[in-house]
């Protein structure tokens, strides 16, 4: 594995109390109270987090493939991700993931190659996709 030769940003976060703690970032920009899944306690978890900072950074990736092929990219674009926590025989953890992109006015057909480009460049997408199994549907 390469390590990386101009490194843009380095996120970082203090997490306290595992899946019913918090984290927090020095700079104060993220603060949250995480609670189980299963919890009624206030806080999100790490499937959600997971599920909007990879949308996040896909949807970046999409307007850079728009870009690319001299698209507009539409306003009105909007991309929903599921992270599904599972388990297989033997106490086995895994991640599984669902995307369901919206880009009203593009073709079926041009919508599904651009998707397709924006998995192929978004850093989560290329850290993830080979480890987990990731459904990708366009609405």
């Amino acid at each position: 594995m390469t390590s990386i030769d101009n490194i843009l940003y380095t996120g970082k976060t203090r997490v306290t109390g595992g899946r019913d703690g918090a984290a927090r970032s020095p700079d104060g920009r993220l603060d949250v109270p995480l609670a189980h899944f299963n919890s009624r306690a206030p806080g999100t978890n790490p499937e959600q987090l997971l599920a909007a900072g990879w949308g996040a950074c896909y949807l970046g990736a999409l307007q850079g493939a728009f870009r690319e092929a001299s698209l507009a990219f539409p306003a009105d674009a909007a991309i929903d991700v599921e992270v599904d926590l599972g388990v297989n025989p033997g106490n086995d953890y895994r991640l599984q993931a669902r995307f369901l992109v919206e880009l009203p006015g593009v073709d079926a057909g041009l919508a599904g190659q651009l998707t397709e480009r924006a998995h192929a460049t978004c850093p989560y997408s290329k850290a993830l996709h080979a480890n987990l199994q990731v459904v990708t549907r366009v609405a």
